[in-house]
This record gives structure tokens, sequence and C-alpha cells, in this order.
């Protein structure tokens, strides 16, 4: 298939057909993503604003997936790799709608690895801490050395600050000594990147400086990076009104926030106020994305946003204030009162708290307007 570089299907050939099920007709002028659907065979999401292709491509860079699952036509996923072909990124008189890439869809049990193709290290951090190389999962859960895990999310959570050994040490094996200290610590950091260099890197991501350790931010992508840049840009692109660019930016940010930073550690101190600081970027967020799902007249999926954090943080006011407000403008009132009910009780049951007199005086109002809206009985109507 061909790309332009809004990521827009602009080729489809009959090997991409024989693939997925697809004529050209049905996929020309779509989302990439929209239709393949990808994810890498670990089952993170391959197919975002993010996605790793996409960079690449508008560097003139090429970039392939040599293990990963299309969604067929069908529903299925199909198991397939990806290689591609790159327009130079300084090519001239490039104008909307032209080629920037070809994406070859291949069977991936016919697949070969492309050794001239880069192949960064993907860390996912926002729930199950995860890694991938050119779209296969690496088993960090079956790594032999535990201590290699821990000390690769020590570096992830410092992204490109390096770490002195000594401090390293103290928080890997509280109470040894610096020599024995030092003796474990270069048997993990082997095994680690013998770990990395097995799993197809080509090139060192744990660099050494001096008596430290740094992750190198250029030869890694982190999902929570991805996150924070996707949620910056929404939140500037709002500012100027640009509604749709910025729904696009929030929609991605959510969808690469699956849960909390680093949330299988969740009584870790060394990354608590990282942890802490991204989750209020996404409870920012998603009150910017209901906000503009408002401002668009989309007031349904506006409801569903509030719903989504009020199911994670019941004592986010705010969110129910937003809520409540949607479901008037829809005109369901019934649900507006049913989910207020609800919430109060959710709210005193499991907290012991009260809604504030904010809240409670904009219920009222709420409902004084509801009142004034439905129709009087006719005569008909009375008994």
């Amino acid at each position: 298939m061909a790309i332009d570089e809004n990521m827009h299907i602009v080729g489809w050939n009959s090997g991409a057909e024989g693939l997925l099920g697809y004529s050209p007709s049905e996929v020309i002028g779509s989302g990439c993503g929209e239709v393949l659907q990808g994810v890498h065979s670990s089952g993170e999401p391959l197919c975002s604003v993010a996605c790793e292709g996409m960079s690449c491509f508008l560097r003139g860079e090429t970039w392939s997936a040599r293990s990963c699952r299309l969604r067929h036509k069908n529903g299925e996923m199909v198991a397939a790799a990806i290689s591609t072909l790159v327009m130079p990124a300084d090519a001239k008189h490039r104008s909307d709608g032209d080629v920037v890439a070809v994406a070859f869809l291949h069977d991936s049990r016919l697949a070969r690895k492309d050794p001239h193709v880069s192949t960064p290290l993907r860390i996912y951090t926002l729930g199950h801490f995860c890694l991938t190389v050119a779209g296969e999962g690496l088993a960090v859960d079956k790594w032999q050395r535990k201590k290699a895990v821990m000390l690769l999310k020590y570096l992830v959570s410092r992204r490109g600050r390096p770490l002195h050994r000594e401090l390293l040490i103290q928080y890997m094996w509280p109470g040894a000594d610096v020599r024995s200290g030092w003796e474990r610590l270069k048997v993990v950091i082997s095994f680690l990147r013998k770990q990395l260099r097995a799993g197809g890197l080509t090139e060192e991501v744990v660099e050494t400086t001096d008596k430290s350790y740094l992750l190198r931010r250029d030869a890694v992508w982190v999902d929570a990076d991805a996150f924070e840049k996707l949620a910056f840009e929404g939140g500037e692109l709002e500012k100027k009104g640009e509604i749709t660019e910025a729904l696009m930016r929030f929609e991605n940010a959510k969808s690469l926030y699956r849960g909390d930073f680093m949330e299988g550690d969740p009584y870790e101190d060394w990354w608590a106020e990282e942890r802490e600081r991204l989750c209020e970027m996404y409870l920012e967020m998603m009150d910017s994305l209901a906000r503009c799902y408002a401002e668009q007249g989309n007031l349904v999926d506006a409801t569903q946003v509030c719903r989504t954090v009020l199911f994670r943080e019941p004592c986010r006011e705010s969110f129910l204030q937003n809520l409540i407000r949607y479901l008037a403008r829809l005109g369901r009132y019934d649900l507006m009162e049913a989910q207020f009910e609800k919430w109060r009780h959710v709210l005193t049951k499991d907290f012991g708290m009260e809604p504030t007199p904010e809240t409670l005086r904009l219920y009222q109002e709420l409902l004084v307007n509801s009142k004034k809206t439905q129709p009087e009985a006719s005569p008909t109507d009375l008994p």
C-alpha cells in the first residue's frame, strides 16, 4: 500500500487485498491505522498518531515490523510483517496526497528480517511494563535475572539522566557494601545488554558515563514521552481554536495511557512522583478531551469521557459537574438524575464524603430547568 504524509492510503494492490480482504475502493482515502488496526505481537498498539512508522517516514527513514497482527476485513487478526520503501524527507515540490512511503504487507511466515532497517527499542511503561523491537515482544517476565528488569525500569524513569552506580546499588541491594554491590551491578548490566541484543537491537541503549548509567533517549521510544508530547500539543492546538486537530492528539494520548506509570510496582517509591505527575496530566487531558467533544457538539462522547474518569477517580467532582451538564444538554434528565445519585452513593459509602455545595447547587438548577422544559399535561393526559 502507498501512504501520503497524512498517513492516508493512496494506493492498495492485490497483495494487500489478498492478505486483509479489502478492495482498493474500500480503503483509498482512509487512515492506514483505521484500516490495519495493527498491534505488536505483545499486544501493544502498533497504529496511532504516535506510531513509529509515521515518525520514520517523515524523516525519510525506512521502518519495519517483522511480527505483528493486522485486522482482516472479517474481523480476524492476521499474523503479518511490514517492510517499507520511503521517499527522501527533503524531496522537493511535495504536495498534499503525494506518496511518502510504500508499505509491503506480508504473511509473517514468509517475511525475513531486513538488517538495514532501524529497529529502536519501544518501551511501554503506562500500564503493564513491556518491550518490543521491530514489532516483536521481549519476554521480560521470563528473564532469569529480575534485577535486570528493575534496573531498566530505574533507567527509564530517569529517561536520559545519568544514575550513579552507588545510588543504583543502594536501591537494588539495600545494605550491600559498595564493592560487592558493584560486582553484582556489573553482572546485571551485562545480562541486560545481552538480552536486548538477543531481542534484535543493533546498538547499545544503556550508556556508561564515568560512574553512572543512562538510557539513551535517541535510541528508544517510550510511551510516556509520546503521551506527554501528544497531550501538550493537543493543549496548544485547543488554545488556538484548532479543535479537530486537538481532538486527534487527545484521542491518541488517551489510547497510549493504558494504565498508571509502572503500575505493576504500585508501592515502589522510586517512580511515585513520576506516576503522580503523569496521572495528573492524564486527568487534565481527559478534561480537555471532553471539552473539545462538547465544543463540536459531540455530547455523547463527552459524557463517556467523564464516566471513564469518574469510574477511576470518583472524587474528581468537576467531571461529575460536567457530566450532568452534558446529559442535561442532551435532554437526558433521567440519566442525569440516575448518574448523580449513583455517584453520590459511591462518594458517601466508599469515601465518607458528601457533594460540595457547588455541585448540589448545580444539580438543583439543572433539575429546575428540566421541569421547565417538560411539557404540561394536556386534558387527555389527565386521569
